[in-house]
């Protein structure tokens, strides 16, 4: 009975831990909702560690394909996530045009992009070191790296 009770102690504590090291990073989430007959309502939520690990499952062709297609705009977009990084609470863009708002800034890290329409509301939110796991990565297997 006590050998079950450490089992069950330690697969509990190392779910723990790994649910924990997951979720450290935060949580990309993605909502789109459209107001009409038939239309979609998506909401998505994944753990921000997730998607950099995952790239390490992805062929690689694929990746080395994915890197060439970014090449130009992978140090840019490092630049621009390096930069952003210093601004973790910010505004940095927003159109209001009669009946539709679109608003970009940081919060919190994170990236947040919300587009509200009559017909249709967006929300992104992804925290920028993800982005920054990403375009690393995809450096890794940039042309001439």
């Amino acid at each position: 009975m006590m050998l079950l009770a450490k089992a069950a102690l330690g697969l509990g504590s190392t779910l723990v831990l790994a649910g924990a090291y997951t979720f450290h990073e935060g949580v990309i989430s993605v909502d789109v909702d459209e107001y009409r007959a038939g239309g979609s309502h998506v909401h998505m939520w994944l753990p921000a560690a997730a998607v950099p690990m995952a790239m390490h499952f992805v062929p690689g062709k694929q990746i080395r394909h994915a890197s060439e297609q970014a090449s130009e705009a992978l140090p840019v977009l490092h630049a621009i996530v390096k930069e952003l990084k210093k601004y973790p609470d910010a505004d940095f863009v927003e159109v209001v045009d009669h009946d539709q708002h679109v608003r970009m800034r940081t919060h919190g890290g994170k990236l947040q992009i919300d587009v509200e329409a009559p017909h249709e509301k967006v929300h992104v939110l992804c925290p920028l070191s993800a982005i920054e796991d990403v375009t690393s990565q995809l450096e890794e297997y940039a042309p001439g790296a």
